[in-house]
């Protein structure tokens, strides 16, 4: 059963713990609490029916250990014993994996919950600065990412505890600025009507936006999936792609200026997600910047606020790790989200 306690209680270990996105699984075990996690080879998830078949397949065949505990991040809201994935057709039931997979606890998260979780500590060499900006000790930060879909996470500092503040900032209205963007935007998909953050930073939206790019500049669409457009771009084979990258990274910008006024994120707005790392090499990090910073009337305040792209590319699985290892350091509720043999 859910029980109420508190993500300060300690957990057994060894510890699984696992990164469950909408393309992509990653999973790790903690033997203790100084060690580095065990890595275990990335899983699709379109390859498994659901996550019981995924972990046995790629972390309990694979070692001797048994793990007693689980944290397991999920791209989707964790609302009742049956969590389903936001892009993914896998459902967690967290009741049936304890009786199945002989693990004794599970903690789930949502997926930028572990994201924010990483930020509390990410080491200079795991990000990239984006312009201007000082870190304020202590004060409150954001991260979002585009991936399969679009997350959105905030971490605020209380009691000197780190708190993550999860959401589904990445279905926020997207709205058109430039004449530019009056041109693309009446060729984008939408849902219901609506162009969300989601229907155009992500992979499928970075597909829809290079579709309404073509369309604009009356060119044909030869590319598919993001990585071909990303490619394109990268390699400069097709104007198309590379106007669709920036305006990308430019809308990402606008996007992570509108998160950092909402956490008032004086200690910095984190981009992760693997598309971003992707695109690093073309980034015209003055549009990002510019885009982050242009919200009058608080233009000034904004660029004081340090933006960085993360380049640690399991920065969930080590957000994760940090709350398995500590709990004791994290402000995380696990009322409703925590269940025990």
């Amino acid at each position: 059963m859910a029980l109420n306690r508190n993500g300060a209680d300690a957990l057994k270990f060894p510890i699984l713990i696992g990164d469950i996105g909408g393309t992509n699984a990653r999973f790790a075990i903690l033997i203790d609490a100084y060690a580095e996690p065990k890595l275990f080879p990335v899983v699709q998830t379109a390859d498994f029916p659901n996550i019981d078949e995924a972990i046995q397949a790629d972390v309990l065949d694979k070692t001797s250990i048994q793990p007693k505990s689980a944290v397991l991040a999920v791209a989707g809201p964790i609302d009742g014993d049956e969590i389903d994935l936001t892009n993914c057709p896998w459902v967690v039931r967290p009741k049936q994996m304890i009786e199945s997979l002989g693990i004794e606890e599970i903690i789930v998260l949502n997926d930028f919950e572990a994201q924010a979780l990483a930020i509390s500590s990410l080491k200079e060499g795991s990000r990239t600065q984006i312009g201007g900006g000082i870190v304020r000790e202590g004060a409150s930060r954001a991260v979002l990412g585009p991936g399969t879909g679009l997350g959105v996470a905030g971490l605020v500092r209380a009691r000197n505890m780190w708190i993550p503040v999860a959401g589904e900032g990445g279905h926020v209205d997207l709205g058109p600025r430039t004449d530019r963007d009056y041109q693309i935007w009446p060729h984008l998909k939408t849902i219901e009507g609506r162009v969300s953050g989601e229907q155009v930073l992500c992979g499928r939206g970075l597909v829809n936006l290079y579709n309404a790019v073509c369309a604009v500049r009356s060119d044909e669409s030869v590319h598919s999936t993001p990585a071909e457009i990303t490619e394109a771009a990268v390699n400069q084979k097709d104007e198309a792609a590379v106007e669709t990258v920036d305006l990308f990274a430019t809308y990402l910008g606008r996007l992570a200026g509108d998160i950092a006024l909402i956490f008032m994120a004086r200690g910095g707005v984190f981009i992760g997600g693997g598309i971003f790392q992707r695109i690093i090499p073309i980034l015209k990090q003055d549009h990002i910047r510019a885009a982050f910073e242009d919200k009058a009337p608080h233009s000034a305040l904004m660029a004081e606020i340090p933006l960085y792209v993360v380049t640690e590319p399991l920065a969930a699985l080590a957000g994760l790790a940090a709350f398995s290892r500590s709990p004791r350091f994290f402000g995380l509720e696990t009322n409703g989200r925590r269940w025990v043999a």
